[in-house]
């Protein structure tokens, strides 16, 4: 099982954070009794821009769940076309080698749902096995990408891909003045990943050398649920974020990383890089202080986080793009690419290059 190639896709409008602050009070000057709260929350986020999907003056319009998802249909559509186009490309894989279509998302909602859309957009092959899943949150990158390796290793002939797309500005609540609320929208953005994965018989024109997925592992940790998620109503999705989230990941990420490790006869020491979901500063400290990763082993984690902020399932995915692209391990060295997310839950992988 083999990573071939990945791509990442996003929509055309960057906005760096003061000018999305600067949105934001001028829509919420009615109901935001205190400017300065949402000043100091979006200063903390480590957070420089995001991508939106549309024009921050094009968000007022847009007042009820209907007209939203409509938004997150033809957007998730048309960066799903673009990130799977790409991804085929740098492997010189063509449309109808596609075997399984796995699609992750938690932003939005759709039936047929965007892999359906995105086969008949994109003359696919009739006979794709589709994986749509929703629900899942920021941890879904990993998941997914553990299930479509699942999906290889039993159709080693095959090449399954893995397509992510969140558009977490179209969930924000225009009257919602909590800090979960007011935190997500300085922390979360819009944007899409893909990611290639074939089995050991799969050919391909280009020579590319791929990391090899060695292994995944997954935990839930019961009664979770409240830590992360949507309350959806008639309103669209409210945001559920408590401030227990870097607590779970110090309590439970350290055991799950060496457990699994273990299980291939590998300690911490003996790992050369990581892959991990780029929540925010709080989740990423706390991931350092589960993991003992306190000298630059983030770094990328970070840079993303500040580039692009949190886009929930695409996140470590677009950390994965990177080190695909710039930041290649020496050959024989090994990573882990985690994320967490609602549940409370884990994933995670263990590459080889």
């Amino acid at each position: 099982m083999q990573i071939i190639s990945t791509a990442t896709a996003f929509p055309p409008h960057y906005f760096l954070q003061e000018t999305v602050v600067g949105a934001l009070k001028g829509q919420w000057e009615q109901g935001l009794e205190n400017a300065a709260v949402l000043e100091r929350l979006h200063s903390r986020t480590g957070v420089a821009g995001r991508y939106f999907s549309l024009p921050l003056e094009q968000y007022p319009p847009l007042d009820t769940w209907g007209k939203t998802n409509n938004v997150w249909i033809e957007t998730a559509e048309r960066l799903g076309a673009q990130a799977i186009e790409c991804v085929l490309s740098k492997a010189g894989a063509d449309r109808k080698q596609i075997g399984a279509l796995y699609f992750v998302s938690v932003t939005g909602v759709s039936s047929p749902s965007i892999d359906a859309r995105l086969v008949n957009r994109m003359g696919l092959s009739p006979q794709i096995k589709r994986n749509p899943i929703f629900g899942l949150g920021c941890v879904a990158g990993a998941a997914g990408l553990a299930r479509a390796a699942d999906y290889v290793r039993a159709y080693p002939d095959q090449i399954a891909v893995l397509l992510s797309v969140e558009l977490c500005s179209l969930t924000w609540q225009r009257d919602d003045f909590t800090v979960a609320n007011l935190i997500a929208t300085g922390l979360f953005g819009d944007g899409a990943a893909a990611v290639l994965v074939a089995g050991d018989q799969v050919k391909l024109p280009l020579k590319l050398k791929s990391p090899r997925i060695l292994g995944s592992a997954c935990s839930f940790y019961p009664d979770t649920q409240d830590v992360m998620g949507w309350k959806i109503s008639e309103k669209g999705f409210q945001v559920v974020l408590s401030p227990d989230v870097p607590t779970v990941v110090r309590e439970n990420l350290g055991r799950d990383v060496d457990a699994f490790l273990a299980q291939h006869g590998m300690t911490r020491a003996e790992v050369d890089s990581w892959i991990m979901h780029p929540g925010g500063p709080k989740v990423l400290e706390a991931v350092g202080d589960a993991l003992g990763l306190h000298n630059g082993e983030l770094e990328l984690s970070w840079e993303a986080l500040q580039r692009v902020g949190n886009l929930s399932s695409a996140s470590v995915l677009v950390v994965l793009d990177q080190v695909m692209t710039h930041r290649r391990p020496k050959p024989g060295s090994r990573s882990v690419l985690a994320a967490m997310g609602p549940g409370f839950c884990s994933e995670m992988l263990l590459l080889e290059w």
